[in-house]
């Protein structure tokens, strides 16, 4: 369960990341674009939809490619990423997904790329099918447990630190829905990759993003020289011709209320 705190420190972070993440954000968009390509057509076509965790916007931009007539509502709860999203919405304010400021069955598609990650799954999903009109559709993408394996690993030896957030296994993802009271759920587990010439940069990106660690069990100060230079030493195992390897262990999910 995350706690209110955890959570005050998750919007802060994508507060601050709001200028640099579309920048950075090249597997978000590579997931949020496979989100919408596995997304069956609904029919008839979404008059609403909603975008919980909007972001930047992009996701937003892409369901108004595919359906342009759409009136396409996005909330977030970073308000520096939604001054950004207004030009591709109709309209956006800041709101937290577990607690929709909407009324019942008010769309036609609840939509949501790597927002979810971040709340309590079984909450999100109770209010997405209180605001989906029946009939109505979800799509979302979440990570899972193996979301930055190599960085864990290449910490693993020099502190106790937690360096990642925990992620909920797709069974638990599965439970959730089902308990939320949806239906034809339909899963697809994938790996997306990126590279980066070495490890500062990879770290960098993932900041950019507004995606460190920000849960509990954390390193507090900064890292002395001796234990940094053990950490790319071990993530140096992972180097491949095309560089050092950050995975995303992604969950692309699908559900009709």
């Amino acid at each position: 369960m995350h706690t209110v705190s955890i959570k005050q420190r998750v919007r802060e972070s994508f507060d601050k990341a709001a200028v640099t993440y579309d920048g950075a954000a090249v597997v978000q968009r590579r997931v949020c674009d496979r989100l919408l390509q596995e997304l069956a057509e609904p029919e008839p076509f979404p008059a609403r939809v909603l975008d919980a965790g909007c972001g930047t916007g992009y996701g937003s931009g892409q369901l108004r490619k595919r359906w342009a007539a759409a009136h396409i509502t996005g909330i977030d709860f970073a308000p520096s990423m939604l001054a950004l999203a207004r030009k591709e919405t109709d309209c956006c304010q800041a709101a937290d997904i577990e607690k929709l400021p909407f009324a019942e069955a008010c769309f036609d598609l609840w939509w949501s790329s790597l927002s979810i990650q971040w709340c309590n799954a079984a909450t999100v999903f109770s209010e997405a099918v209180r605001v989906l009109r029946p009939g109505g559709q979800i799509a979302f993408s979440t990570l899972c447990p193996d979301t930055f394996a190599e960085l864990r690993a290449a910490f693993a030896g020099v502190d106790q630190h937690r360096h990642t957030l925990p992620f909920d296994e797709p069974d638990a993802i599965n439970a959730a829905l089902a308990g939320a009271g949806l239906r034809d759920i339909r899963l697809i587990r994938e790996r997306h990759t990126i590279y980066y010439p070495e490890l500062k940069s990879l770290l960098r990106s993932i900041k950019a993003i507004g995606a460190q660690n920000v849960g509990e069990g954390g390193r507090s100060g900064m890292m002395g020289r001796a234990a940094w230079q053990k950490v790319e030493a071990a993530y140096e195992r992972f180097r491949t011709p095309a560089g050092l390897p950050a995975s995303y262990d992604v969950l692309l999910g699908y559900a009709r209320k």
